[in-house]
């Protein structure tokens, strides 16, 4: 940028500026990791001094390049660093690290501090982050940009350390960014060859420029973290790169400049001390006695560079009007994105599907709800971790995303489940609306990042298939049990898990208004009945999380619940107990979650108190389910305590206990309870 500056003297003042409110930040705090702050400081200024577009002012500025700081832990490199870049993180904040509500939380933290891009600090985690935020930039500008109007253009970097390299997720992230050729983006590797146990010679020996050129990266190195010229030169070609990612690995030393702690593994996770803050200081010729001191030169240089930010986005906004001007459509388009709104009148398009006793698999009713809404909303698209026919993600009028092809919607990851994850967040952070999907059992492997998707307030969706013991003969390792139990247990986390193809297409409707928090459907591999709304309530009623589908004259001596496929056997017992003259009532609950917030007028409507005999049915895990049917102790519920086997589902439905007949003997008993 134009803010940059050549006067090394103010150049050294800044980075030194860094290193000083980092140390003093974790020593105030008593917690904290010093020695990457200290080390990186001049990588970290260099870059946003004369290579990050970006305006303090307006921190989400569209065409704005990204930083992400993979190795979150070294926080304090980035907060000290935006308050000298202008950003709204002031010294009180900076006194206040790692306290309650402060700004500058342990590990960054998306909607906290303002120039934070995404939540870091489960390590891999932010360079994986890196390469979605690059394929985002990638389909922006070829889906808004035309000739002279080109109104995306950004660039991405990341910071990682060595065990950023270590975790898995950095290998898929960083193996898919070199296969789609993604020249927008730029890590630099910290490479202090120190851990929390030590020298990384304990652990990590490998030759990572030869890994990732294999991954077809542009490997630089720079062999002193210290040396301005080498490193603006090495970052100077990554950014001029055209066909591939770069990689540049910094040789630097963890805690600079500290006598007795740099390069020590102390120096990693733990303040230096008062009278190391004071050595260090001397050896930087800084006043040793001045804690959070940043000299006037520093807060001048502050001013100057947001007064040239807002300049820059001025600029942008100029060529915006122009753009508008000439590309009405694109432009109201790309408005609606950085909203999160829809194009108006989008949910018409939404099926309904007839009653029919044979049904429809769920993923096949759901592909055909995804490829009607894609025809209404240009920037939903996404992929499979490798199982798109399987999964019938495709969108089928649209090319795949590849090199060459950065117009495409759908996307192929690969065998690279926690990677997807990630890069899913990225394309949400960037205001697509993208999904990911695989086989349910399978989201075990993208864990962290479903729950950091709904840590940052992320509308990702996440399509899991093959949802139950339904998925036969494969056996137990593909047979998700606890799965769906454990993904309700995320916060702010909907696990939607329909019924029938209607129930399904509501939901999604109410997926599509979703803007901060994610959401996992859970679907079918077999086909389940489509309900006749005729005889049973209207499907609109699972917009409400859950709603009474079938009932009773009077009040219900058992109330029996369900999800997805199960739902099916509740309404067989129901049928089964009226000839007996019971009265029943069966519910559909589709996302608790979504019914836990419709309140307790409502959560009366559905399941009044008064009736204490309820049954749960739910193929897998029966963790959870004593919150609706174990009320008073009488409540029963019908599911999975232990892995599935291999066998035809009709086997495995009866050996499990999964029958109509089960669900009729269990509510008897059930109801025998409350006499």
């Amino acid at each position: 940028m134009s803010t940059s500056i050549e006067d090394s003297g103010l150049e050294q003042l800044n980075i030194n500026t860094i290193r000083t409110l980092s140390m003093d930040a974790v020593q105030k705090a008593n917690s904290g990791h010093p020695g990457t702050a200290m080390a990186l400081a001049p990588a970290a200024f260099l870059l946003w001094d004369k290579f990050i577009r970006h305006n303090p002012e307006d921190p989400d500025w569209p065409n704005r390049d990204r930083f992400v700081l993979s190795i979150g832990h070294a926080s304090m490199l980035l907060y000290s660093t935006l308050h000298i870049m202008g950003y709204d993180v002031s010294l009180e904040d900076i006194k206040n690290f790692r306290q309650l509500h402060s700004k500058c939380a342990g590990h960054p933290e998306l909607g906290l501090t303002p120039g934070v891009e995404t939540t870091t600090g489960p390590l891999g985690q932010g360079v994986a982050n890196s390469v979605g935020l690059a394929i985002a930039e990638k389909w922006l500008a070829s889906h808004f940009n035309r000739p002279g109007h080109e109104i995306i253009d950004y660039n991405i970097f990341a910071v990682c350390g060595d065990g950023c390299m270590m975790e898995g997720v950095s290998s898929e992230a960083a193996s898919l960014a070199g296969h789609l050729g993604l020249n927008n983006l730029v890590w630099i590797y910290d490479n202090n060859r120190i851990t929390i146990e030590g020298n990384t010679c304990l652990t990590f020996t490998e030759d990572v420029a030869t890994r990732f050129m294999a991954y077809n990266w542009n490997v630089q190195r720079v062999g002193d973290a210290n040396d301005l010229e080498m490193l603006e030169r090495t970052v100077r070609t990554a950014r001029d790169e055209r066909e591939r990612p770069s990689l540049i690995i910094v040789d630097s030393h963890i805690a600079y400049g500290s006598p007795n702690k740099q390069d020590t593994s102390g120096a990693h996770g733990s303040p230096l001390g008062e009278e190391e803050i004071m050595a260090t200081k001397r050896n930087y010729g800084w006043d040793p006695e001045k804690k959070f001191y940043v000299p006037d030169e520093v807060r001048a240089y502050r001013e100057g560079v947001i007064a040239t930010g807002t300049a820059a986005q001025k600029e942008w906004e100029k060529k915006f009007v122009d753009y508008e001007l000439a590309f009405p459509d694109l432009a109201q388009e790309f408005k609606l994105m950085q909203a999160r709104e829809l194009p108006e009148g989008w949910e018409a398009c939404l099926p309904e599907f007839p009653a029919d006793p044979k049904g429809i698999a769920g993923r096949s009713a759901n592909g055909q709800i995804l490829n009607a809404i894609a025809k209404e909303v240009p920037w939903l698209m996404g992929g499979s971790a490798d199982l798109a026919p399987s999964t019938l993600t495709y969108i089928n009028d649209a090319d795949s995303f590849q090199k060459g092809s950065y117009h495409g919607r759908s996307f192929h990851f690969g065998i690279r489940e926690h990677a997807m994850g990630s890069i899913v967040n990225a394309l949400s952070l960037s205001k697509i609306r993208p999904y990911g999907a695989g086989f349910l059992i399978f989201s075990d492997y993208m864990r962290p990042t479903l729950r950091l998707s709904s840590l940052m307030e992320q509308p990702a969706i996440y399509i899991f298939t093959h949802d139950s013991i339904g998925v036969g003969e494969d056996g137990p390792t593909h047979q998700p049990i606890e799965q769906v139990a454990s993904l309700r247990a995320i916060p702010n986390f909907d696990v939607i898990r329909p019924a029938d193809a209607n129930e399904l297409s509501v939901m999604w409707k109410y997926i599509m208004n979703l803007k901060d928090r994610p959401v996992a459907l859970i679907l079918s591999r077999q086909a389940l009945p489509t309900l006749d709304r005729k005889k049973y309530a209207s499907a609109h009623g699972a917009s409400r999380g859950a709603y009474v589908l079938a009932d009773c004259e009077g009040t219900p001596e058992v109330i029996l619940l369900g999800t997805g496929s199960e739902v099916q056997l509740c309404l067989g017992a129901h049928d089964e107990l009226a000839k007996e003259g019971i009265r029943s009532r069966v519910v559909s609950m589709p996302c608790w979650s979504l019914y836990e917030s419709q309140g307790e007028a409502y959560w009366e409507e559905v399941l009044p108190n008064s009736v204490y005999a309820r049954v749960a049915v739910e193929a897998g895990s029966t963790f959870g389910w004593r919150r609706y049917a174990g009320r008073h102790g009488v409540g029963g519920i019908l599911g999975l305590r232990d892995f599935g086997a291999s066998a035809p589902i009709k086997d495995l439905l009866e050996e499990f206990g999964l029958t109509v007949e089960c669900v009729v003997k269990m509510a008897k008993e059930t109801i025998a309870r409350t006499q």
